[in-house]
């Protein structure tokens, strides 16, 4: 069975960091691209940073630019998203996702219809 679990929310004041850790159980993360969506209160699910099998192209919505970086480790089967400099506005339920692409190169895109497998998701509140 092929699972996500992310973990590392919690509640954080505005400026202060977090990692978001995702591991990945019943397949192997080496031909999967991997991506970080979130879904605020009323708002559609988004991408927020994605990336390729071979960590090698990662993109990032403008909005997170300079603040988050998404990381993995295919030897230990996880994914991480470091999040600096949080703000009111990242408030959102966060999940990782996985999309099989066992292929070399020629991969893009952060869309929530090209990934196939989906964690359960880990709540981030920035707040006072």
């Amino acid at each position: 069975q092929l699972q996500l679990v992310e973990s590392g929310g919690g509640l954080v004041q505005p400026g202060g960091s977090l990692r978001l850790s995702c591991a990945a159980s019943g397949f192997a993360l080496d031909n999967y691209a991997i991506g970080w969506f979130r879904q605020a209160p009323g708002k559609e699910r988004e991408g927020v940073s994605c990336v390729s099998s071979r960590g090698r192209t990662p993109n990032y919505d403008d909005s997170v630019k300079g603040r988050f970086t998404i990381s993995r480790d295919n030897a230990k089967n996880m994914v991480y998203l470091q999040m600096n400099s949080l703000k009111p506005e990242d408030t959102a339920v966060y999940y990782c996702a996985a999309e099989h692409y066992p292929y070399g190169g020629g991969w893009s895109g952060c869309e929530v219809a090209q990934f196939e497998v989906w964690g359960q998701g880990t709540l981030v509140t920035v707040s006072e």
